[in-house]
């Protein structure tokens, strides 16, 4: 009999924040996300004890889904960041590293959390307010009749992750391709609740970036077909290409003994009959004019030589990933049983031809109407390739968002500094009705507003990686970077061109300041202007709804975690 240990009992930890093990691991954590922010990020490689592949990178959904937590508190920050980046693709840092300011900033307050959570949801929601007016300073308009923001959206986007090792031609070119996909998956018959198509994203590794194409329809890879012209096949009457897709197995297996027991008469062989049932449907396939056969998995060779022999082109093993572009593409109604076929289920191409990259063969399936295209996607190593999709998947997901939504933010710290201007604006003029309302004091207010401000800023300060000095203008309260190293002059103009993200220039006098650190007295400004000329080119753009959701998901979880009293954890 084996030996039995009395159950022990919960840990109960009081307080979890006034502990230095937490303090330190958020301080970690806050240091290796600042670290990777922005173009300049540095690169971080993970990789487990045990061996296994490793993840160079400077992405949250990479970072976050490989670093391995024990931490209560820290699973529920990167819980609530990776949920964010799960819903919108982009802004995952921003997310983490603002709620890692806001619970720093907040829990050194001599106020009561309850009284904290109060002030910075009003704090929040003056935000939310400001981001939506339309005398915003940070906020761009995006006007699908022109590319240049969606342009700048993209190009941003790419330029934001070293790890994809891109020139600028390469940029340049990554930029075009990504539009191009994306107006291929725009439906061209709108109607009231329109449904964007899918961009699918072939792998080619080992070849250079500017190699990278895309094309209207899918690309499915066929090794056994060899590059030519493709062989005859049967079309209807009208001059289409009839298809139909199966999602069961046509390898002439499909009874299996775990599902349960199989009775069968004396001298019939199972697989014989598998074989007859599949060339009866090879047969009705043929009478019904189809002129290609999907198969997701595996198909019997005797039935692809009957279908070959009959003008039937079949395609086996395409894999799950393609069977919803492939049936939304085609209107075709993936079948599931071999047993019972109906002529709803066939779908229609206009044509099919062969394509071939990097000693790949694959059979181009071109649509009627295009709605899903094949992003041809080439990079240099195995690594740069994996960054650089994540990459292409978030910029797509940004401007899927930005048509339900037409704005974008200014990025390069533009707009958390034109925020926290903003905010120390607003509180410093609030009526004496607004602190009643909260119950808080005037200076519990300014306290946690100025907690709040520094919150914002610190996520500027972290796109500064060299030694760059940081400056704030008191006129727009954009953010400026001062080249390491420059020379002591009387006039910053003489050493800032353009700020963070490329709207202003150094061509008119805007009062520049350090920006400010943990330390220092908050400098009381009028509100930010709003900048008279709105569009520039190679403009820093942010995705408006993921920055948003963003700054909400981040101060939400920072109030979850300063609310926190006790953390309780079985030790069984």
């Amino acid at each position: 009999m084996s030996r039995l240990e009395a159950k022990k009992p919960p840990l109960f930890i009081s307080e979890p924040l006034t502990g230095d093990a937490v303090s330190q691991s958020l301080s970690l954590l806050s240091g290796i996300l600042k670290s990777s922010y922005g173009p300049a990020g540095r690169l971080k490689q993970l990789h487990n004890g045990m061996g296994g592949c490793v993840c160079t990178t400077s992405q949250s959904s990479a970072l976050l889904g490989h670093l391995s937590i024990s931490q209560p508190v820290l699973r529920v920050l990167t819980a609530s960041v990776r949920n964010h980046v799960s819903r919108f693709s982009d802004c995952g840092l921003f997310t983490a590293i603002l709620c890692c300011g806001f619970i720093e900033n907040f829990r050194s307050l001599n106020v009561a959390p309850f009284t904290i959570i109060k002030i910075s949801k009003h704090l929040l929601s003056l935000c939310m307010d400001h981001l939506k007016s339309e005398a915003c300073g940070c906020r761009v308009s995006v006007d699908f009749s022109s590319v240049g923001a969606l342009v700048c959206l993209v190009r941003s986007i790419l330029t934001s992750k070293p790890a994809c090792m891109l020139s600028k031609t390469e940029v340049d070119h990554l930029t075009s391709l990504i539009l191009k996909a994306f107006i291929f998956t725009v439906p061209c018959n709108v109607e009231t609740n329109a449904i964007l198509g899918k961009c699918v994203i072939i792998p080619v590794k080992g070849r250079r970036v500017v190699d990278s194409t895309v094309l209207p329809g899918l690309l499915i890879e066929t090794p056994e077909i060899q590059l030519g012209k493709p062989p005859a096949i049967k079309r209807t009457g009208s001059n289409i290409i009839k298809i139909a897709l199966f999602s069961v197995s046509m390898s002439g297996d499909g009874f299996n003994p775990e599902e349960g027991t199989i009775a069968v008469h004396h001298g019939v062989s199972l697989e014989v009959s598998e074989l007859n049932q599949l060339l009866n449907v090879g047969k009705q396939l043929v009478e019904d004019e189809v002129g290609l056969v999907v198969c997701q998995k595996v198909m019997h060779p005797s039935l692809k030589q009957y279908l070959k022999e009959n003008g039937v082109m079949a395609v086996d093993r395409a894999g799950l990933c393609v069977m919803e572009p492939l049936g939304r593409m085609t209107g075709s109604q993936p079948i599931a049983s071999i047993h019972s076929l109906s002529p709803g289920c066939y779908g229609s191409l206009k044509d099919l031809c062969i394509e071939s990259f990097a000693l790949k063969h694959f059979l181009h399936l071109i649509p009627e109407d295009t709605v899903i295209c094949s992003l041809v996607l080439c990079n240099r190593s195995e690594t740069a390739w994996d960054e650089l999709k994540r990459v292409c998947e978030t910029a797509e997901h940004v401007l899927q968002l930005t048509v339900k939504e037409p704005l974008a933010l200014l990025g390069g710290g533009c707009t958390e500094t034109h925020l926290a201007s903003y905010i120390r604006y607003k509180s410093s003029s609030l009526p004496a009705s607004t602190f009643k309302d909260l119950d808080c004091s005037q200076t519990q207010y300014q306290l946690v507003a100025e907690g709040f401000c520094r919150s914002l800023e610190s996520v500027a300060r972290s796109l500064s990686h060299d030694g760059e000095e940081i400056l704030t203008d008191m006129v727009y309260g954009h953010c400026w970077f001062v080249p390491p190293g420059s020379p002591c002059v009387s006039k910053w103009s003489d050493l800032v061109s353009k700020c963070g993200c490329g709207m202003n220039d150094n061509s008119e006098d805007l009062s520049w300041r350090f920006l400010q650190g943990q330390s220092g007295s908050p400098v009381i400004q009028d509100c930010p202007k709003e900048p008279s000329v709105k569009v520039a080119d190679l403009l820093t753009l942010d995705c408006f709804a993921a920055k948003c959701s963003g700054l909400q998901v981040a101060l939400e979880t920072a109030n979850l975690i300063l609310d926190l009293s006790y953390i309780i954890e079985d030790q069984n």
